[in-house]
């Protein structure tokens, strides 16, 4: 996964990017990155050179699951920030 320049759209594999991916997305904050840029960073296909071993977080036998958690977490964060913005100031 790969989001683009402008972070309005994510490219999940060759023949599929979610696109309109509102700005807000990125308010919320894991430490020094959003949570959609957390999932992206974990849910890298990688293979080990020496030893082969790939790791592969795409579930066969659910290929729609990174689709549907790149959505939960899209929708949480801009939730969070709406509700975190509606805080009175202290």
């Amino acid at each position: 996964m790969r989001l683009s320049k402008d972070r309005r759209s994510l490219r999940v594999n060759d023949s599929l990017t979610l696109g309109g991916i509102p700005p807000e997305t990125f308010e919320y904050r894991l430490g020094n990155r959003s949570a959609l840029e957390w999932v992206i960073d974990q849910y890298q296909v990688t293979e080990d050179k020496q030893s082969g071993v790939r790791s592969d977080p795409n579930r066969s036998d659910d290929p729609e699951y990174i689709v549907r958690l790149a959505e939960q977490v899209i929708r949480v964060s801009i939730e969070t920030v709406r509700i975190v913005k509606a805080l009175p100031q202290l």
